[in-house]
């Protein structure tokens, strides 16, 4: 049901959308209508419209509606609307609830730029829909065809449905996301507990991804300990990255001329990662076995993890020292 053509109400904007109408379940439609060619920028114009109407209430679209009536046509506003709710008692008719707005295009041809745009808005359930319409002649006879292309009337069904699990799918996502967040966090939580109890100078804050670092401590800028957790493994290391390449090769190629010392103070093999193609260089113990989203291989792993940091602190502390003041 239409309920205002050129609407010019909203604050701030002299933007007027073609037709405001309501449908039957009281939600706002806005319908813009182009002559030939839709336009590259109409999808975008739509969703304005759509954003302004939103915050119109009951009263606003009576009132609205009740304008419409006095420049048209004879008539109040409660009692067509009641009406065309299938007379329901107007009060307990509830009008543009939530982001229940819908949008309708009409144009005689629809750029590639907004039909990509109309079925990519459709998978966050925006309320959209394209309609063709061809106006011809016979004799002196005036037709206009109406077709629906987006969604097509057999697939309408259909493309809600896509919508509808794309949508669930992203929810789901990020669902899952929030808990592995909040699992690594406690996990974090524990380990930092675990480290404060060896008498490490270094400090640590729990994340809510799958790693974290010491603050500072190592004595060299942009040199960091740091432990990282997965589901498969956990591990402590030291990474390097200074923002600078060639001093990133350097602090690295002086500890690895040290490996034989450090390993043995250690007390074992360690990685030694130049990461040629990336700026960072690091060290590293061998993976714990262990799962970060299996609690009770907590202990285990944060008992192996912070062992090992402890032992990699100690071997490396004096080579980082010299590194340290050669820099300076």
């Amino acid at each position: 049901m239409i309920i205002q053509k050129e609407f010019s109400g909203f604050d701030g904007t002299n933007e007027r959308p073609d037709l405001l109408a309501l449908d039957k379940q009281g939600a706002l439609v806005i319908i813009e209508n182009k002559l030939d060619d839709s336009g590259k920028d109409v999808t975008w114009q739509a969703l304005k419209y759509a954003s302004y109407c939103s915050s119109l209430s009951k009263a606003d679209i009576t009132k609205i509606y009740q304008q419409y009536l006095n420049d048209n046509e004879p008539g109040n506003a409660e009692e067509r609307i009641s009406d065309f709710m299938d007379a329901q008692d107007f009060e307990e008719i509830e009008l543009n609830k939530g982001v229940t707005q819908r949008i309708i295009l009409i144009a005689a041809r629809f750029r590639k730029e907004v039909t990509s745009t109309v079925l990519w808005l459709m998978n966050f359930k925006v309320r959209l829909q394209c309609f063709r319409a061809t106006p011809f002649a016979m004799g002196e006879e005036l037709f206009l065809n109406v077709e629906q292309i987006i969604p097509t009337q057999d697939a309408e069904d259909y493309m809600i449905g896509m919508a509808e699990k794309a949508q669930g799918d992203i929810e789901s996502q990020t669902k899952l996301k929030n808990h592995h967040n909040n699992i690594y966090h406690e996990f974090w939580t524990r380990l930092v507990n675990a480290m404060k109890e060896t008498k490490s100078q270094k400090k640590y804050r729990p994340s809510f991804s799958g790693w974290i670092g010491a603050d500072a401590g190592s004595g060299v800028s942009g040199v960091r300990f740091k432990f990282a957790a997965g589901q498969r493994y956990g591990r402590a290391e030291l990474y390097i990255d200074c923002g600078d390449k060639a001093k990133n090769k350097f602090i690295f190629d002086h500890l690895h001329s040290k490996k034989e010392k450090i390993e043995t103070d250690f007390g074992g093999s360690l990685g030694w990662g130049q990461l040629d193609e990336n700026r960072a260089c690091k060290v590293e113990t061998k993976e714990i076995y262990g799962n970060v989203f299996e609690r009770d291989k907590w202990d285990e792993m944060i008992d192996s993890m912070t062992d090992a940091m402890c032992r990699l602190e100690k071997a490396i502390k004096a080579p980082l020292l010299e590194v340290g003041k050669q820099i300076k």
